[in-house]
């Protein structure tokens, strides 16, 4: 009788062991997988995926402040295009200007008026005369906020007898504002002026 219940004493104990062990596992078990799983979803949120060509391409997310240059010279060359190349069609210019002046506060929609009141646009657009930018460098400081900038750039003044190259240098400050799609980087260019725009050399046209 009682080595019928020191066995199943003995069995209970082993089936308590047993059974921890198998809790203990189940729990550890269960402790991984949520990390990994936690780990997997933090990977997979650090990644996006741009469609291009048909094609998927992965691209990483980073925070902000690791892409601060890139981001602010190409606002200001994007910026720069839009405000210096254009066409001799009103409606052009006025898409091209309208494009740029989300970029930037009013000291550039006072270059703009500037230039429209001494009639530069309907000099372009009467005299047939193209203008093109190529930027050349973009300087930010991103140590002081706002960020300081310097942008030095060519523009080809293209006349049906003569192209006239001349160098443009300006200065100015990006500050934060919200992303839209009319401004994707998120800055507003201010305190926007030209420093230097001087003709280079002008070459005749053969005709």
């Amino acid at each position: 009788m009682f080595k019928k219940m020191k066995n199943i004493d003995t069995a209970f104990r082993h089936i308590r062991s047993f059974t921890l062990v198998v809790i203990i596992g189940c729990v550890l078990i269960c402790c991984f997988a949520l990390y990994k799983s936690f780990s997997l979803v933090s990977q997979m949120q650090s990644k996006i995926y741009i469609l291009a060509n048909g094609k998927a391409l992965e691209a990483y997310a980073s925070e902000r402040k690791d892409n601060i240059p890139v981001e602010a010279r190409d606002h200001v060359t994007t910026f720069h295009k839009l405000f210096f190349t254009l066409d001799p069609d009103d409606k052009a210019i006025t898409a091209s200007i309208t494009k740029a002046l989300y970029l930037a506060d009013g000291s550039a929609k006072r270059a703009y008026d500037d230039l429209k009141e001494n009639g530069y646009y309907a000099g372009l657009i009467s005299g047939n005369v193209n203008q093109t930018i190529v930027v050349d460098s973009v300087a930010v400081d991103i140590n002081d906020y706002p960020y300081k900038f310097r942008c030095y750039a060519t523009q080809s003044i293209i006349r049906p007898t003569s192209i006239t190259t001349r160098s443009l240098v300006t200065d100015g400050a990006l500050r934060n504002v919200s992303r839209s799609d009319n401004n994707p980087h998120g800055f507003l260019i201010e305190r926007w002026s030209t420093i230097d725009n001087r003709d280079l050399k002008t070459v005749s046209r053969r005709q």
